[in-house]
């Protein structure tokens, strides 16, 4: 598919459920927030019949998100039919790594290649404090057992100012001591939060601050890549990339079209433009379907 702006549109997030086991602080009210009823949330086979089209008009990979999207029961289990759909080049998932460790196994097994999994803190203190009770040793753990089967792993940091940005050399040094990509990404709130600029440590800082340091080779971008800018230090394996929403915009590039658990698609997370699929789903003609999501990218 290519839309208006003659972009390739090759990459649907999924969303499978809105309910998460954390609160991240730049994600949800401490409060949390009122999960949608059971009858509101797509069913798995509605989100595969979403995917299955996806790929037919061109979609190469999907990334499966949440909330957490392991919380959800018969994930393994939908994972493994979104993989065997013709023509779909990658599998991916998003996770808070919380569930990760008894999960990695079955996700390999399901076809997913790669986890990127939230990690914004290598203090278990500051840890739990970012995410509000999650606990640092299950997402280690988690991330560990991701290795030990086979899955490629990414990590995306969320860098606050004055909250975990002293920690950008620890970060590098897991990515080069585990041959891990990690992903440093510019704050910007999903929820309201006076003042939220304060936090933002513009892309270009954290690059010149790392490669005081570490001396970077940018890695030219795939075809299938996300919007981070990558890097690499001679010598070793994993990478450093920079992902900036605020300062940087990456819109030009945008390749990607996104399915909320609750059936609404748009073409920009913070957009509030899209379609409800769910009157489409419901009824067996794929050809209505295919055209709204064609319509959408246009």
């Amino acid at each position: 598919m290519i839309d208006a702006y003659k972009r390739k549109i090759n990459y649907l997030r999924l969303s499978v459920t809105d309910r998460c086991n954390l609160r991240c602080r730049y994600c949800m009210p401490a409060t949390g927030v009122i999960p949608k009823q059971r009858q509101e949330i797509l069913s798995y086979e509605e989100l595969y019949r979403i995917a299955k089209i996806s790929v037919s008009l061109g979609i190469e990979k999907i990334r499966v998100t949440g909330g957490e999207p392991l919380v959800r029961k018969g994930i393994v289990e939908f994972l493994t039919r979104l993989s065997g759909i013709p023509g779909l080049r990658q599998l991916v998932l998003t996770t808070n790594g919380q569930l990760l460790e008894e999960m990695s196994e079955d996700l390999r097994a399901a076809g997913v290649k790669r986890v990127n999994v939230s990690l914004d803190s290598l203090n278990a203190d500051m840890f739990g404090k970012i995410t509000r009770g999650g606990e640092l040793s299950r997402t280690l753990a988690g991330i560990a057992a991701a290795h030990q089967s086979g899955l490629q792993v990414k990590l995306n940091v969320v860098v606050m100012r004055g909250v975990n940005d002293m920690e950008l050399y620890d970060f590098v040094a897991m990515a080069l001591d585990q041959s891990l990509a990690v992903r440093f990404i510019e704050y910007m709130p999903a929820v309201e939060d006076e003042n939220w600029q304060r936090y933002v440590v513009p892309g270009k800082e954290i690059v010149e601050r790392i490669s005081a340091r570490y001396p970077l080779q940018e890695v030219p971008r795939q075809r299938l890549s996300g919007p981070s800018r990558d890097y690499r230090i001679d010598g070793v394996t994993g990478t450093v990339g920079i992902i900036t929403p605020v300062f940087d915009h990456f819109c030009n590039d945008c390749n990607r079209i996104r399915v909320t658990a609750a059936g609404q698609v748009k073409t920009c997370l913070f957009s509030n433009c899209g379609f409800d699929l769910k009157p489409y789903l419901q009824s067996s003609d794929e050809n209505a379907l295919a055209e709204i999501l064609k319509r959408l990218v246009q």
